[in-house]
């Protein structure tokens, strides 16, 4: 008698139970909390500590952020979980069935190679986050010690988090369906990591096109949407890159198709993938979640800002490691480029640190170009740049009477009870419903 579930719905019910069976998803289970509770209780207590806890309140509150101050370090537990725990309950989905025969059986069924690896992916990814409940019991703490909560920037964290599981997914599966043993799909997975903290190094000692490159590893993604900035081409070339590697996956699970045409199918979808990315890049939407505004200008400065024509040139003459590019860069440029239609940046040096540099002619200089008229600058900072612009564009600097001074939310409270809910509370829930399910 034909059952009256469907396959998909039948598949999901199997890769559910895999799950459930796999003890890497139990040790991912077990280890959330401890991680978790580690990196939010020590970002409360700094928090409070800064506050005034246990000394004076006197000049503090200015700035104070739980953006940055507790939901950044609070979710790094999410960021090293899906880094070095979450690919191999990935792996162990995906290979499982072929080590058992049992992927033999699926496939004498008739569905599509997609589907099969979807069932898993959709699995692998309620399975992570129901991983992260103790980052919402984080959050449900923070709330009761009576912290401020901004919702906008807290779902930009969870989103960024949400992304970087994704590719993890994604180059794990694809991984473990090329490879023969998940010993050796974990290296594969490993070296690509890896391999991303190398181009973020490259980009930080060398600069130029490495810089542009390491804007796109999940490293650099994380950190923006940490920050409360969400980038539409960030996050569509990440999800891009996730059902690329879901897809060559179901391309590599096909046991019955010969490897010479598995490998040219691969090639494709790895070309198509690179001109879908070249596509995406181009896209200069993006939003700023936080409370505080940190990644804009000023309204006012904004609206003026668009207003100015025609391409802005910026020759900046600093080396990669020099500090007044890094605070150029984050604190002005990247607001600009948000603004403005087409900025051109080039950065010039003959080293990397620039410490020897500091006597040779124009190092330090900053030349901006618009419209055919030049202006150079040594100043990096916000305010300096917007002022040479506005001088080159021969506007009047906007005054910003609808700007409001960021308080910030101070709060000088110990993290009571935290250590009992993450380190005992939360292994024993996990222990105790781990051996109910293996009894029955």
């Amino acid at each position: 008698m034909r059952s009256r579930r469907s396959g998909f719905a039948a598949l999901l019910g199997k890769e559910r139970r895999e799950l459930i069976a796999s003890r890497a998803w139990w040790i991912l289970l077990l280890a959330m909390g401890p991680l978790v509770g580690v990196t939010f209780i020590s970002a409360v207590q700094t928090y409070a500590e800064a506050s005034g806890l246990n000394g004076t309140a006197a000049g503090v509150g200015e700035a104070f952020s739980p953006l940055v101050g507790i939901w950044a370090p609070t979710f790094s537990a999410c960021e090293l979980a899906a880094t070095f725990l979450l690919p191999f309950v990935a792996i162990r989905l995906v290979s499982g069935d072929r080590l058992s025969g049992a992927l033999k059986l699926e496939l004498q069924r008739p569905m599509l190679p997609g589907a099969r690896i979807a069932a898993k992916a959709l699995v692998l990814l309620a399975g992570w986050i129901v991983a992260s409940t103790p980052v919402a019991i984080a959050i449900v703490m923070w709330t009761r010690y009576g912290g401020h909560l901004f919702a906008p920037e807290l779902g930009s964290v969870a989103v960024g988090h949400l992304l970087n599981a994704g590719l993890t997914i994604g180059l794990a599966a694809a991984a473990a369906a090329v490879t023969e043993h998940p010993a050796t799909a974990a290296i594969v997975t490993l070296a690509v990591t890896v391999g991303t903290w190398i181009v973020n190094f490259l980009a930080a000692v060398h600069g130029g096109g490495w810089e542009r490159v390491a804007a796109y590893t999940p490293t650099a993604m994380v950190a923006e949407l940490q920050h409360g900035l969400i980038r539409l081409a960030i996050v569509s070339i990440a999800i891009a890159l996730s059902i690329a590697g879901l897809a060559a996956a179901a391309i590599w699970l096909r046991l019955g198709q010969p490897v010479r045409r598995r490998a040219w199918e691969s090639a494709t979808l790895a070309a198509l993938t690179m001109i879908a990315i070249l596509g995406l890049a181009r896209i200069n939407i993006n939003w700023d979640a936080s409370e505080d505004r940190r990644n804009s200008f000023s309204r006012a400065d904004e609206r003026v800002l668009k207003q100015i024509r025609g391409p802005l040139n910026i020759v900046a003459h600093l080396a990669p490691q020099d500090p007044r590019r890094s605070d150029l860069e984050h604190r002005a440029l990247s607001k600009l480029r948000r603004v403005l239609p087409e900025v051109n940046v080039e950065y010039v040096s003959a080293t990397s640190i620039g410490l020897f540099e500091q006597t040779a002619d124009r190092y330090g200089e900053v030349w901006y170009e618009l419209n055919g008229r030049t202006r150079m600058s040594r100043s990096t900072t916000p305010e300096a740049v917007l002022s040479t612009i506005y001088a080159l564009a021969r506007m009047e600097s906007p005054v910003d009477e609808e700007r409001e001074i960021p308080r910030g939310y101070p709060l000088p409270v110990a993290p009571n009870g935290a250590a009992l809910v993450f380190y005992g509370l939360w292994p024993a829930a996990v222990a105790v419903i781990a051996f109910i399910v293996k009894r029955r």
